[in-house]
């Protein structure tokens, strides 16, 4: 059972940039032309850069990304099986990133204790 309805998300979400794109053309205009751009010049072949799609939408946290991509992974045969593994690359950077990010917290208190002992 799904979570959410995922095709009902999409079609709002392409009314609602419809809606964008009569207001503020040339900003959804740019961002096509953006998109066209890198997939004319990609040396991937369309499904893996659906993965690595999915893989940056999950880590940025983007829901509309999400369904884009799943939709468009899955035209380009993508299975939940490769889905699964590149999200499965996604969760490892994103735990890499916290503990980096973790270390330069802990650097930071001990910057912050220097300081203090300074004064």
């Amino acid at each position: 059972m799904a979570m959410m309805d995922w095709n009902e998300y999409r079609r709002q979400l392409a009314t609602a940039i419809t809606a964008i794109a009569r207001t503020s053309p040339d900003v959804v205009k740019g961002y096509r032309q953006l998109s066209a751009a890198r997939t004319a010049a990609s040396t991937l072949d369309p499904k893996t850069s659906e993965l690595i799609a999915l893989a940056v939408a999950v880590t940025v946290r983007c829901d509309g990304c999400i369904t884009t991509h799943v939709e468009a992974a899955r035209r380009n045969g993508a299975t939940v099986a490769e889905i699964t593994d590149a999200l499965s690359v996604a969760i490892t950077v994103n735990a890499g990133a916290a503990l980096v990010y973790s270390a330069r917290t802990i650097d930071a208190f001990h910057a912050s204790e220097e300081a203090a002992t300074k004064t």
